[in-house]
C-alpha cells in the first residue's frame, strides 16, 4: 500500500543506527514510534532555517525595513497548517519540503549541481518531487530569457512593425521564445547551466521505463488522469490560507472593474471552466469512504449536496486565480509561466483531492510575493495558530471507532 520512495525510511536509518553506536540504545528503543517521529522534527527544525534563508535570497530589498517581516513570514509558514502538522507524525513531508526547499535554494545560489542532487534526494520522499527539480532548472532558463528580454525591449522597434490588439504582448512573447530557442549559442548556454537537471530528468525517465510507471505499491488507487479541477481547489486553498494578502475590498473592486473591462474574454473563461468542471471533476474513492480527512466532509457537504455548486463556485475559482496570478506580478513574465506549468503537471494528474498535494506549491507561492506588511502577517500567523488548534484538539480528543473495526480513529488533514 506505501507508494512512495524509502527516502524518509533510509535517512531513519541514518539517524537510528548512530543512536545505537553512540549511546548503546537497544534497537527497541531507537526504533520506537516516538524516535521515528523525531525523525521529522530535525526536519521541521531544518525547514525553519532554510526558509529563513529563501526568504532573505528571495525577498533581498528593503533589508533593514523587512528584517521582522521576513521573520514572521518565516514563523508563518514554519506552522503552516497542513505541513505542521504532519511534522509529529511518520509521514513523508517534512523530508520531501526539506530537500526541495534546499535544492531550491542553492539553485538560487547558483550552485546547480548540488540543487539537482538534493532534487534527487526530494523524489526519493515522493516522486512528483521531480517536478520541481525542473522547476529549479526553469528558474534559471526564467532568469537568462527575462535578461534577453529586457535587452530586446530596448532595441528599436522600428525594425520590426509593432503588433497590436488584445494579445499583443503574448504574441510578442511568442515570437520571442521562437526567435530564442532557434539560436544554438542561447541553447547551448541554457545546457551548460541545466545540464545537472537533465541528466537528474534523464534517470527519471529511466525509472519510469523501468518501474513501468511514476506510482510503486498500490497503483490501482493511483492512476493518472486529467483532473483539470484540481487547479481551482489549489487557487481555493491558496485563497483560504492567503485570505490576508488576497482577499480585500480594494481587490474584489480591481477585479470587477477588470471583468467588466474585458468582460468578453472573461465570459469565454467562464464557459471554459464550467466546462472543465463538468467534464472533468472526479471523487476518487477514497475521498468518498475516509471520514478521517478534512476533504471527505468538504466533498460530502459542498460539493455533494447539490449538483449545481460545483458550477456556481467557478466565478470564486477565476477570482482566487486572478488574485494570485495577480500577487505574483512583481516576478517576469517567464518565471511565472515556469511556476503554472510545474504547479498543472503536480496536480492535475492526481486524481484523489489531497491537501498534502498543495503544500510544496503553496509554499513555494507564498516564497515569492512580495513581502507583505506586518498587521497582515500577524493576522496570518493567529489564522495558523487558530486552524492548528482546533486540528489538533480533533485529533486528540474527538475520536471515534468504524463499525467494523476495533482500532481508534482520528480526525485529521
Amino acid at each position: 500500500m506505501i507508494t512512495t520512495l524509502p527516502g524518509l525510511y533510509l535517512v531513519s536509518v541514518g539517524v537510528v543506527k548512530p543512536a545505537i553506536w553512540i549511546f548503546g540504545w537497544s534497537e527497541h528503543v531507537v526504533c520506537s514510534i516516538g524516535m521515528l517521529r523525531f525523525v521529522n522534527l530535525l526536519f521541521s527544525v531544518g525547514n525553519f532555517y532554510l526558509l529563513y534563508l529563501l526568504f532573505r535570497k528571495v525577498q533581498p530589498r528593503n533589508k533593514a525595513a523587512s528584517s521582522i517581516q521576513r521573520v514572521l513570514s518565516t514563523l508563518t509558514l514554519a506552522v503552516f497548517p497542513t505541513l505542521y502538522f504532519f511534522n509529529f507524525l511518520y509521514y513523508t513531508e517534512a523530508g520531501s519540503m526539506f530537500f526541495t526547499l534546499f535544492a531550491y535554494l542553492m539553485c538560487l545560489y547558483g550552485n546547480h549541481k548540488t540543487s539537482a542532487f538534493l532534487g534527487f534526494c526530494g523524489f526519493m520522499f515522493r516522486q512528483t518531487n521531480i517536478i520541481w527539480a525542473v522547476f529549479c532548472a526553469g528558474n534559471v532558463i526564467a532568469q537568462k530569457l527575462t535578461e534577453a528580454w529586457k535587452t530586446e525591449l530596448q532595441k528599436k522597434e522600428d525594425r520590426l512593425p509593432p503588433i497590436k490588439g488584445p494579445f499583443a504582448t503574448f504574441r510578442k512573447i511568442l515570437q520571442f521564445l521562437l526567435a530564442y530557442s532557434m539560436s544554438f549559442k542561447n541553447l547551448s548556454v541554457l545546457f551548460r547551466l541545466t545540464w545537472p537537471y537533465i541528466l537528474l530528468g534523464f534517470l527519471f525517465c529511466v525509472f519510469v521505463v523501468v518501474n513501468g510507471g511514476i506510482v510503486i505499491g498500490d497503483r490501482s488507487s493511483h492512476e493518472a488522469c486529467l483532473h483539470f479541477p484540481q487547479l481551482f481547489y489549489f487557487f481555493s486553498f491558496t485563497l483560504f490560507f492567503s485570505f490576508p494578502h488576497l482577499l480585500s475590498p480594494g481587490k474584489i473592486k480591481t477585479f470587477l472593474s477588470l471583468v467588466w473591462k474585458r468582460r468578453i474574454l472573461f465570459f469565454v473563461v467562464t464557459l471554459v471552466s464550467v466546462f472543465l468542471v463538468w467534464k472533468f471533476t472526479y471523487a476518487h474513492k477514497y475521498l468518498l469512504a475516509d471520514n478521517r480527512h478534512y476533504t471527505f466532509y468538504v466533498w460530502k457537504r459542498v460539493f455533494q449536496r447539490y449538483e449545481i455548486v460545483k458550477y456556481l463556485l467557478v466565478p470564486a475559482y477565476i477570482f482566487a486565480g486572478w488574485s494570485i496570478a495577480d500577487s505574483l506580478k512583481s516576478k517576469s513574465v517567464f518565471w511565472n509561466l515556469m511556476f503554472f506549468i510545474c504547479l498543472f503537471i503536480v496536480i492535475v494528474p492526481q486524481k484523489l483531492l489531497e491537501f498534502r498535494y498543495f503544500i510544496l506549491p503553496y509554499v513555494i507561492y507564498r516564497l515569492n510575493i512580495p513581502l507583505p506588511p506586518t498587521s497582515r502577517l500577524v493576522c496570518e500567523l493567529s489564522c495558523y495558530a487558530i486552524v492548528n488548534f482546533i486540528t489538533f484538539y480533533l485529533f486528540l480528543n474527538k475520536t471515534f471507532q468504524w463499525p467494523n473495526s476495533q482500532d481508534i480513529q482520528r480526525f485529521m488533514w
